[in-house]
C-alpha cells in the first residue's frame, strides 16, 4: 500500500491532530506564510511523493482565506507528484449557495467545488453538507459523512420516553427523521420561511409536540435565527425539556447572545467540525468530536474499503 502523508491549514490543526493520533500516524508539517503583497503562500514540508495524501481545511471563518490555503496546498501536493489528494473538508462553508434563488447570482457551491478539483483534488471527504444536491457539483468522488451517530450516542441511555425530535424545517426533516429513529423517537417539523440570511418566520409546526420534551436538529447554527424562532413556537404547544443539537456550531454573529438569552434551553450539543472558541462556550454546551469517524473514513478510503458500510455498522 502506498504511504499516508496528513496535513493540515490554519482552519483546523487540532482537530487533525485528533485525526491522526486516532490513526497512529503523525500530522506532517505545513507552513503558511505571506508575501508582502498580501498574497498567501502555502509549503508541504514533509514528502509526499507517490503518497495518499489528505489535507484536512474546514471552511471555518475566515472562510476566504481558508479556502484559498487549502487550494494552494492542493496544488503544491500535485506539484510534490502525490498518487492521490483527498481533500478533508469537515465543513463546507459554500454548501448553502446551492441555487439561483435571485438574479444574476453566483452559485458558489458549485464553483468552489470546480475550484478544488481543478487545484488538484482527486477526491473530497466531508460532512453534513447544507443542501444534499451539493454532493453533485463536485466533478469528484465525494465521501459525504454525517454526525447524525456521533449525536444519537449522546442521546442513548437517557429516558426518552416523552421525546419527540424537532427539525426546524421541512428541508431538514429527512435528516431529522433518520436521527429520530437511531432513538427510537417520533418527528415533528417546522414549516419555514426565510425572509432575509438573518431572519427566518415559522407559521406552524407539524406532528405532534404538546407537553412533550424536545430535542431540536439542524445541520449548522449561524446566528441562530432559526432556533430562536422554533423556540417561540414550541412555548406556545408547552413543551417540556429543550435540548438543542446540531452538527456545525458556528454561531456567527449575535448567536452566543441570542441563545443565551434563552434560560429553557436545557443544552446545547454540536460537534469539532469548525474550531469552537472559549468565547462562544454556554455553560450548557457540549462539543462532540467528529475525530473517530473522519479518520476511519480516512483509513476505508485509504484502504479501499466502502465508506457507506461505517454508517451500516456504527
Amino acid at each position: 500500500m502506498r504511504e499516508v502523508a496528513i496535513f493540515s491549514g490554519s482552519a483546523h490543526p487540532a482537530l487533525a491532530a485528533e485525526i491522526c493520533a486516532y490513526l497512529g500516524v503523525p500530522l506532517q508539517p505545513t507552513k503558511v506564510g505571506r508575501f508582502s503583497n498580501d498574497c498567501l503562500q502555502v509549503q508541504l514540508r514533509a514528502n509526499c511523493r507517490e503518497c495518499d495524501v489528505f489535507l484536512i481545511q474546514p471552511l471555518a471563518t475566515p472562510v476566504q482565506e481558508h479556502l484559498v490555503e487549502l487550494l494552494l496546498m492542493l496544488d503544491a501536493a500535485r506539484g510534490a507528484s502525490a498518487a492521490r489528494i483527498t481533500a478533508v473538508i469537515p465543513h463546507y462553508a459554500y454548501a448553502r449557495s446551492d441555487k439561483k434563488d435571485a438574479p444574476r447570482i453566483s452559485i458558489a457551491g458549485r464553483l468552489v467545488a470546480d475550484l478544488l478539483a481543478t487545484a488538484g483534488a482527486n477526491r473530497v471527504l466531508t460532512m453534513t453538507l447544507h443542501a444534499a444536491q451539493v454532493h453533485g457539483f463536485f466533478s469528484v468522488p465525494v465521501d459525504h459523512l454525517n454526525a447524525l451517530n456521533v449525536l444519537a450516542r449522546h442521546f442513548r441511555g437517557r429516558d426518552l420516553r416523552n421525546t419527540v425530535v424537532v427539525s426546524p424545517d421541512l428541508g431538514n426533516a429527512k435528516s431529522a427523521t433518520a436521527f429520530a429513529r437511531l432513538l427510537g423517537l417520533p418527528v415533528a417539523a417546522g414549516n419555514k420561511q426565510r425572509i432575509v440570511d438573518d431572519r427566518v418566520v415559522i407559521e406552524t409546526i407539524v406532528g405532534d409536540v404538546k407537553g412533550r420534551d424536545v430535542i431540536v436538529l439542524d445541520d449548522e447554527i449561524a446566528n441562530a435565527g432559526t432556533v430562536v424562532e422554533l423556540l417561540h413556537r414550541l412555548r406556545e404547544h408547552g413543551v417540556g425539556r429543550i435540548a438543542i443539537a446540531c452538527t456545525h456550531g458556528l454561531f456567527t454573529g449575535q448567536a452566543v447572545e441570542r441563545l443565551h438569552g434563552q434560560p429553557d434551553i436545557a443544552e446545547i450539543v454540536t460537534t469539532n467540525t469548525v474550531p469552537l472558541p472559549p468565547e462562544k462556550h454556554l455553560p450548557q454546551m457540549t462539543v462532540l468530536s467528529i475525530a473517530p469517524l473522519m479518520a476511519e473514513a480516512i483509513r476505508r478510503i485509504h484502504d479501499g474499503e466502502s465508506v457507506s458500510a461505517l454508517f451500516a455498522t456504527t
